[in-house]
């Protein structure tokens, strides 16, 4: 059964759930289990450039698969009038994505970590695989490549030529769209995670419903990826072309990390509502097992602090202030910057 967006698709009200009453939430560590998290430049280099990271990968494949034989979170698929999105728990924390166009039965996926679980969603949907869209290199996103390929041998792989991302075979450069039966996908640049990191947009406007941006690792809920390849300045402008999608577009991250960035970001801003209310939600369905995705852009800017950089509560909570001189941007980096080294620190705690 498909989860239908009334009115204002996904205006998932931000404490909805909640704990129960009396109930009092106190954030709690617990290690990820993201393999870079945190990481040394050697570590990455050998995750991300040699096969000792494939190997790591498949070893995370397996553990996953014997810790969660049906997958680390309960998905609740999105439909809007021709379109189907299901959410594929993998690994132990990442999604993968089917989008399908239901009058052809045509689909495509974003980031097939599991081809397994993949293939298992593609049978039971009944469906035919067009294109895999990667958003990036890393094993945890693109590891499924080319298994699904060899399977459907027909299926285009897309992403940055920047990336070497397995089995491409249809580089793309930013802004070009691609159709799958009659969907629609637009790629943008977004460097800074990798240096061709790229992220995905439906455009939800013929089928009555939202755009869909898929964000791989640029974006979570209340979360930011590492930049590993690039600059605070790099990231906040990939950042800034997500924002500037629009409020109502529905946000699919490339992982589950919700209740660990909303704990995180609990600690930067003491007195946010909107950012107290959204974890009370959270831990209700991390209770649950269930997922919590999408959120909506619009939601994220009341409590992603690494989309609040230009808040003046988010810079006096860290103890920044614009230098004389400095431009908007620069000062904006900085705050970014900032944010990622104490998230750093609250993930190595």
């Amino acid at each position: 059964s498909c989860h239908r967006p009334a009115g204002k698709p996904a205006s998932r009200e931000p404490g909805s759930g909640g704990l129960p009453e009396g109930v009092e939430y106190i954030p709690r560590r617990k290690k990820g289990k993201n393999p870079m998290k945190p990481v040394g430049v050697a570590w990455y280099s050998l995750y991300a450039r040699t096969r000792l990271g494939y190997l790591f990968y498949q070893r995370q494949v397996k553990k996953a698969r014997e810790r969660y034989p049906h997958g680390h979170s309960v998905p609740q698929p999105y439909c809007f009038p021709g379109v189907k999105i299901l959410p594929i728990p993998v690994l132990s924390n990442n999604y993968s994505y089917l989008v399908i166009d239901t009058g052809s039965s045509q689909a495509a996926v974003i980031d097939p970590s599991d081809p397994l679980a993949v293939q298992a969603a593609i049978e039971e949907e009944g469906v035919v695989l067009e294109a895999i869209f990667c958003t990036h290199k890393h094993w945890d996103h693109s590891g499924g490549n080319e298994a699904l390929r060899q399977k459907h041998s027909s299926c285009k792989v897309y992403g940055s030529a920047l990336d070497a991302i397995p089995q491409l075979t249809n580089p793309l450069t930013d802004r070009e769209k691609v159709s799958v039966g009659s969907l629609t996908f637009e790629a943008l640049a977004t460097p800074g995670h990798t240096v061709g990191h790229m992220v995905y947009v439906l455009d939800g406007d013929p089928f009555g419903g939202p755009p869909c941006l898929f964000s791989g690792d640029l974006l979570f809920l209340a979360g930011c990826g590492e930049p590993f390849e690039g600059s605070p300045e790099t990231m906040l402008a990939s950042l800034d072309v997500a924002m500037g999608l629009g409020e109502d577009t529905l946000l699919w991250p490339g992982h589950e990390y919700a209740l660990e960035c909303l704990s995180f970001a609990s600690l930067l801003e003491l007195d946010n509502s909107a950012l107290e209310q959204k974890l009370q939600w959270a831990v209700q369905q991390r209770q649950e097992k269930r997922s919590t995705c999408p959120s909506t852009l619009g939601e994220e800017q009341t409590y992603n602090p690494f989309l609040r950089t230009h808040r003046p509560e988010l810079q006096e909570a860290l103890g920044l202030w614009q230098g004389g001189g400095e431009d908007l941007d620069t000062f904006r980096a900085r705050v970014l910057k900032e944010v990622r080294r104490r998230k750093d620190l609250y993930q190595a705690t």
